[in-house]
């Protein structure tokens, strides 16, 4: 069986925000303006987001590190996880922003005759 050809990671943003906009398409014009400045930032963050725990789940979080070598070296976190946390957090802002732009539906609910039972007591 042939291996898969992996994509590059333009390609995999690309692909990305395909995905987004195809999630987001119904918005009315006037929010999708906006989801349009958000969405490739949003696509962007996810595929560096999944390079960085690869690389995360290759190498750990920590590292031994030291400043000279008359020094004992001590467990530090790497700067993959710093930014790896950091890029998460902002990642899930622009994903809130993105949701938020959504028009929320009215929830109809019907009658069901239970209120004035309730208020016939």
């Amino acid at each position: 069986m042939a291996k898969k050809k992996e994509l590059t990671v333009d390609e995999r943003i690309n692909k990305e925000i395909k995905s987004l906009r195809e999630s987001y398409k119904e918005l009315p014009k006037n929010k999708m303006a906006s989801a349009e400045r958000l969405i490739p930032r949003a696509a962007y963050m996810r595929i560096t987001l999944e390079n960085y725990e690869k690389d995360i789940k290759e190498r750990g979080s920590y590292e031994m590190f030291t400043q000279s070598e008359k020094t004992d070296p001590y467990e530090r976190e790497r700067p993959v996880a710093r930014l790896y946390n950091t890029m998460n957090k902002n990642y899930q802002s622009i994903m809130k922003q993105l949701d938020d732009l959504v028009p929320k539906q009215e929830i109809k609910v019907e009658d069901d005759g239970f209120e004035e039972f309730l208020n016939s007591k």
